[in-house]
């Protein structure tokens, strides 16, 4: 077992520890002041049932970060196992949708087409600092959902999620 106190000397212990939380991988799209907008995250979480919102927190040193935070709409889209591609995509540069087939709606945010397994159409409702990254959170106007296992994200690698058991009926 390794002890530190996180801080500017343990940044890097600080996050690999962080990394053994499995998260999902999602591209968030917004429509930016010269068009569209993505970028991957996994800082994606639900907050509520009723109303549904949700939050995501981009990093305040991402180029992409005032066109992220700026944006009254966006979509996040949960990404399948099969979709590692698109995730390193919008991780290095979120500007480029060329062969991408996107459903566009006037006052919407891009929406891709193909590349995921749930997808959240959202209104920003609010934005809140978390220190070098910002939380932003949405109220879900439209859900939408394919089957398919998620992308998984774990101590800086890709995976796929594999069930060790039935889930339960009423759960």
């Amino acid at each position: 077992m390794e002890r530190f106190i996180p801080g500017p000397d343990t940044e890097r212990q600080y996050r690999d520890t962080l990394g053994a939380f499995a998260t999902g991988i999602t591209v968030v799209t917004v429509t930016g002041p010269d068009g569209p907008v993505g970028m991957t995250a996994n800082s994606f979480a639900s907050v509520s049932l009723n109303p549904p919102l949700v939050l995501w927190s981009p990093a305040r040193a991402s180029g992409r970060f005032e066109a992220m935070t700026g944006a009254d709409r966006f979509a996040i889209h949960v990404l399948g196992a099969q979709d590692q591609e698109l995730a390193t995509r919008f991780a290095c540069s979120g500007l480029d949708f060329t062969g991408l087939e996107t459903e566009t709606t006037e006052g919407a945010p891009p929406l891709l087409a193909q590349g995921w397994i749930a997808r959240f159409l959202c209104r920003r409702v609010a934005h809140h600092d978390g220190g070098d990254h910002a939380i932003v959170v949405g109220l879900v106007e439209e859900a939408a959902r394919r089957s398919g296992p998620p992308l998984v994200f774990a101590s800086g690698n890709y995976g796929a999620f594999t069930p060790q058991q039935k889930r339960r009926a009423d759960i």
